[in-house]
């Protein structure tokens, strides 16, 4: 059967012809048909046999039938691991070359702001890891309400990496009526639970048997001291003269630590692991594929998704505790068909181990014992006080990721004591430097607390039309100010600030105001009671009947000059007063003043605060002076 006959388009078609694809995989054969007709479909097939293309081609068909100016996401694939949306991304790329589809690919490790430009431009074909996913979404940059077809690649693998929460979070956020894929190269019992909950009617396509490896792939197993196993690695690769390998082992110390033995032994090498930032990462990558270095050292994470073309040699220097990632890592050689060479490297303490995958995978693994570095320690691993067994290595990371954590403590504590050197340094720098005549005259003045010098007026600014104003001499302690531009609606003003203490008007006026009133005698006497009679001053010379009440002022005792009076005004005070307006005995005479003038002073008695000179000073704006 040729690609032709599974029901593709011509640009498609002209795609995968241009990538070399002229006959299609047993699962591409049986699963691109059913997506095709809408179908949801659970794909099971080893690693290395085209499982991309299976459902990639169909998203591609699909969508291009419905192209529409608003383009919202449409199709979502979600994959465990940065490296395989990467080159998922390619794919879609790839076969999608002659569309007018859109496809953009997000991961975390890296800044979002590309990303999200890419997003705003409007994309049909969205490739995620589930982190950067759930970020973008929750920042309302990912709408996935007009989703039409769900693909969950690796979703054993998203098991193993502890995803299966993030991805049932994700499902919540999808519509309903979608098709949806899943592929995976194993199927345990927590993906097959999955699967019924979400799938519906699906066509279920399992080429291969479950976990079973590639039969091109040429295995064995080198029994080996954990001491050795790096020397024994660097003798293969020169005796079997291998062209790249990727060598896989358990921890992200290890794999530094191999990439460094190699490099010493004169193999270039470079270690990927999660501790690595993405663009460290993707350049050794890049540099494997291009054949720059030799050797790839990698964790777990880089076991799925990885497709090196034409890679000779996988290790597993370190066997894995679960069976089916040992089918992962050897199934990044042998792809596409080609041959490759799986080598395992088994100490004692993994014997077990070596049990659990060859019971997995239905055979033996073949056993090669003629080798340089034989198996010398026998013993037991040693176990904890729960009966775990003590990894030696992972000890060793322990102590590696401590030593590390102490020497940034080292160095930020190196950092921060040179910091505060410098500012002392800098401080007896400025203490030591000579001071100038103003400064160190005004720090003297400050120390025996004298008052500022007083300030020169500021100049003042000409006005267009006219001569300036000549400015007014400051007065002691005060600023003056610069002059105000108004325009033509006001003149030219300058405000000076005076001393508050120049002037008594504004507080004597406040201090009258607040001070106590003296009591009026109606008041303070009883209802028709009188007066007392005692200190009374003597009566004084009355005004005329006729004379008017202005006119009528009291006469001091003092022997002040009396107001020389009018020729008309002496005829009235010549006649006789009634007797009904003369006053009575016993009643106080009146006193009348000129307005303006203070009141007398009070005989034999206190001053009040209104009688007493002002001991506070002025406070209001001298304008115009």
């Amino acid at each position: 059967m040729q690609f032709k006959d599974l029901g593709l388009n011509v640009p498609i078609l002209k795609a995968l012809e241009e990538q070399g694809y002229t006959k299609p995989s047993p699962i591409q054969e049986r699963a691109i048909p059913p997506a095709l007709s809408g179908r949801d479909v659970l794909g099971c097939a080893q690693t290395g046999t085209g499982k991309t293309c299976a459902f990639a081609v169909p998203i591609l068909q699909r969508l291009e039938a419905r192209t529409g100016a608003r383009r919202p996401i449409r199709a979502l694939i979600l994959t465990p691991t940065r490296e395989l949306a990467i080159q998922i991304g390619e794919s879609f790329e790839a076969y999608g070359k002659y569309l007018k589809l859109r496809h953009t690919v997000i991961f975390g490790g890296v800044g979002q702001n590309p990303q999200v430009e890419a997003l705003k431009s409007g994309v049909d074909i969205l490739v995620a890891t589930p982190g950067r996913l759930m970020d973008l979404h929750d920042q309302g940059f990912i709408s996935l309400d007009a989703l039409e077809i769900f693909v969950l690649d690796e979703a054993d693998r998203m098991l193993d990496m502890g995803f299966i929460h993030d991805v049932r979070k994700i499902l919540k956020w999808l519509p309903p009526q979608k098709q949806t894929l899943f592929f995976s190269a194993t199927m345990p019992p927590e993906i097959t639970d999955l699967v019924n909950s979400l799938l519906k009617n699906p066509v279920k396509v399992a080429v291969d048997p479950i976990s079973s490896p590639v039969e091109v792939i040429s295995q064995s197993v080198y029994l080996v001291d954990k001491g050795n196993k790096t020397s024994l690695l660097a003798h293969l690769m020169t005796q079997k003269r291998v062209k790249n390998a990727l060598v896989f082992t358990r921890t992200k110390h290890g794999a530094n630590k191999v990439a460094r033995d190699l490099g010493k032994a004169g193999i270039s090498a470079a270690a990927i692991h999660g501790n690595k930032s993405q663009t460290a990462r993707q350049q050794a990558l890049a540099d494997f594929k291009a054949g720059r270095i030799r050797c790839l050292v990698a964790t777990d994470i880089a076991a799925r998704g990885l497709d090196i073309e034409e890679l000779s040699h996988v290790f597993n220097y370190n066997l894995p505790e679960i069976p089916e990632t040992y089918v992962h890592r050897i199934g990044r050689t042998g792809r596409a068909g080609r041959g490759g060479e799986a080598i395992a490297f088994c100490d004692f303490g993994e014997k077990p181990l070596l049990k659990d995958i060859e019971r997995l995978i239905g055979k033996r693994v073949p056993l090669i014992e003629e080798h340089p570095y034989p198996m010398q320690v026998f013993e037991a691993p040693k176990r904890d006080k729960n009966g775990k067994i003590i990894n030696e290595e992972d000890v060793e990371a322990r102590a590696a990721a401590r030593e590390l954590r102490r020497q940034r403590e080292e160095s930020r504590k190196a950092a921060e004591e040179a910091r505060r050197a410098a500012e002392q340094a800098g401080l007896a720098a400025a203490k030591a430097a000579p001071e100038d005549a103003p400064a160190k005259k005004k720090r003297r003045r400050k120390k025996k607390g004298e008052a500022a010098p007083e300030l020169e007026p500021a100049p003042v600014q000409e006005k267009s039309g006219g001569a300036p104003p000549a400015p007014s001499a400051p007065r002691r302690g005060v600023r003056s100010g610069a002059l105000m531009d108004t325009g033509d609606a006001m003149p030219i003003t300058d405000f000076q600030r005076p001393n508050p203490m120049d002037s008594d008007v504004i507080l004597d006026a406040t201090a009258r105001l607040l001070a106590p009133r003296r009591p009026q005698l109606s008041s303070i006497l009883p209802k028709g009671g009188k007066a007392p009679k005692k200190n009374q001053p003597k009566a004084r010379q009355q005004a005329g009947p006729e004379e008017p009440k202005k006119a009528r002022q009291a006469k001091p005792e003092s022997k002040a000059k009396k107001p020389r009076a009018k020729a008309g005004q002496e005829q009235r005070a010549a006649a006789p007063v009634p007797q009904s307006r003369k006053k009575a005995p016993g009643r106080q005479q009146r006193h009348d003043r000129p307005r303006g003038l203070p009141p007398e002073p009070r005989r034999n008695q206190p001053k009040d605060s209104t009688e007493q000179e002002s001991l506070m000073k002025p406070y209001y704006l001298d304008i115009g002076r």
